[in-house]
């Protein structure tokens, strides 16, 4: 087929729409444009307009609804981030840019040059696996948020050695966050977990290695152990093996129908007997703990929490917003024994009942323990580990004190600015941050920096929604700006007349705004926060 009939053939399929007048949008607007039966998003920038794909490519979040701060538009789900002009994704969550069209101006109209078929999201262009150009093998230990986003990002920014994805999990890698939300409820399949295809990474050239734990790292011979006892030599390793799921000691703790949440096996389990479960034990007051609760709830199932806490959330969120959702709970039927821990679990065959420090007994058909997790580097020998929780120190760079071994995400800490030390954030999206973050310095090519790094995390529970930005491990005061009651409102925690971090509910441009204010280290002081109603949007 020759060129001149290919370009013919692209040029009919094309089609120029005029989808605005010059003058509809200002400098540093964006504004979501139907064009027959699809959308794109319209962005003008220094007198310019640029046109791309109009929703997130996380959960498809309309992102007209967000933010654009210079160049860079914020979802205002999740705070995925990506380029106005060239589409491509800047910040995670999610794994795809955003198609971008062509734009010209003609008199007062705007001009859009569109496929017949508009497609909202793209792959980057990604480098061929070519061992005659590059011999080295780059291994990625953890297929979770950190290492997805590692191997792409490798190939995107030119790699052609060999990539190896492993992992000790014999599925695709897959969307967690789901888990204690819309899978618990039924409400998402299976399918819908995985992130990409067994081809896409065939495409790529990355080789999936799934069903491998790791038992042993050695570092000097740079070569991995696995249960199998097969063992697979690096040139370079990424560490995400990310957390395991705390387990609850106690006697009992063998008995039928106890779970934690941590893989989409425990959600099945706990799925296939929930017609036969009427009342359920939820054991932990935090993220996991509460999003359960929530998400048997609404299937009908009457839940208690036992934490040893006064309130739930207490040590993220604090007293007020702790008591607000602890409200919220209970208008939905939940109950609350705070102050206690279960000491032992009853039962015939299956789990009964479960007795409280206090010596109260509580039946139940179904135990979930949401206390949390520990790092997964139990495995690793050679490599020094904190004392406190056995995680792994890296510096700016997510480099361990070894050459050409790396860490990210749950199991990393790394320096964080803000608090001046080094901390360990347990965030689905901060891991996706550092895969990207480490590949780019794995390659040395270029170096990128984590410190400045700013933390996002999400929660829903009913229909609310919260967002968090920024870490705050402990702060002097939280200033409320709205209503808890609504609620709709930020909660500011600061600290030594920081703003370590921002809450917040029906906020959600606020908090796209916060999150690019810290990201710039132009936040206002704890004091001007304190004192005046700021427009943050303005700010930005």
């Amino acid at each position: 087929m020759s060129n001149k009939y290919l370009m013919f053939h692209a040029k009919y399929l094309m089609k120029e729409v005029a989808v605005a007048k010059i003058n509809d949008l200002q400098n540093g607007q964006m504004q979501q444009v139907a064009v027959e039966d699809s959308q794109i998003l319209l962005t003008k920038i220094e007198d310019k307009f640029y046109a791309t794909g109009a929703f997130c490519s996380h959960y498809g979040a309309p992102l007209a609804k967000g933010v654009l701060c210079g160049e860079r538009i914020v979802c205002p789900w999740h705070n995925a981030c990506f380029n106005a002009i060239a589409g491509q994704q800047e910040e995670p969550p999610g794994l795809d840019s955003l198609t971008h069209f062509p734009v010209r101006v003609e008199g007062e109209q705007v001009l859009v040059t569109l496929p017949e078929e508009i497609s909202q999201h793209r792959t980057l262009a990604m480098a061929r696996h070519e061992p005659s150009v590059d011999e080295r093998t780059f291994v990625v230990l953890g297929a979770g948020a950190a290492g997805t986003s590692a191997v792409e990002v490798l190939r995107q920014q030119g790699f052609q050695g060999k990539i190896i994805l492993v992992s000790a999990e014999e599925k695709l890698p897959y969307d967690r966050t789901k888990l204690s939300k819309g899978y618990l409820q039924g409400q998402a399949k299976a399918a819908e977990l995985a992130l990409r295809s067994c081809e896409f990474y065939e495409q790529h050239g990355i080789e999936l290695r799934f069903g491998k734990a790791a038992t042993k790292v050695d570092a000097i011979n740079q070569v991995i152990t696995f249960a199998d006892n097969s063992s697979l030599e690096f040139d370079s390793l990424l560490l995400a093996t990310g957390g395991q799921a705390r387990k609850l000691d106690v006697p009992g703790s063998d008995l039928a129908n106890i779970y934690t949440i941590r893989q989409p096996e425990d959600v099945d389990s706990i799925l296939t007997g929930i017609e036969q479960v009427k009342q359920a034990l939820v054991i932990g007051s935090s993220f996991i703990g509460m999003e359960t609760a929530a998400s048997l709830t609404q299937q009908g199932i009457k839940v208690t929490v036992v934490s040893p806490s006064d309130v739930p959330f207490n040590k993220i969120l604090g007293d007020k917003l702790g008591q607000m959702f602890q409200k919220i709970h209970q208008s939905k039927g939940v109950t609350f024994k705070f102050g206690t821990k279960v000491n032992e679990f009853t039962g015939k065959d299956q789990v009964e009942y479960a007795v409280l420090a206090n010596g109260e007994q509580v039946a139940t058909d179904l135990v979930i323990v949401g206390i949390g997790v520990e790092p997964n580097t139990s495995y690793l020998a050679g490599i020094e580990l904190n004392d406190q929780d056995q995680s792994i120190p890296v510096n700016e760079y997510l480099q361990t004190k070894i050459q050409d071994i790396y860490a990210a995400g749950d199991i990393a800490r790394f320096p964080y600015a803000p608090i001046k030390n080094s901390t360990r954030i347990e965030h689905w999206r901060l891991a996706a941050q550092h895969g990207r973050i480490a590949a780019v310095n794995m390659l040395k090519t270029q170096q990128q920096k984590v410190a400045t790094v700013v933390p996002f995390f999400w929660s829903g529970q009913y229909d609310l929604k919260l967002r968090y930005v920024g870490h705050a491990k402990q702060w002097d005061e939280v200033k409320i700006e709205g209503d808890l009651e609504q609620p709709e409102f930020l909660a500011y925690y600061c600290q030594d007349d920081q703003v370590m971090a921002v809450a917040g509910i029906n906020r959600d441009r606020d908090i796209a705004a916060i999150s690019e204010l810290m990201r710039q280290q132009k936040m206002p002081s704890a004091a001007a926060v304190k004192d005046t109603k700021i427009n943050w949007l303005e700010m930005i």
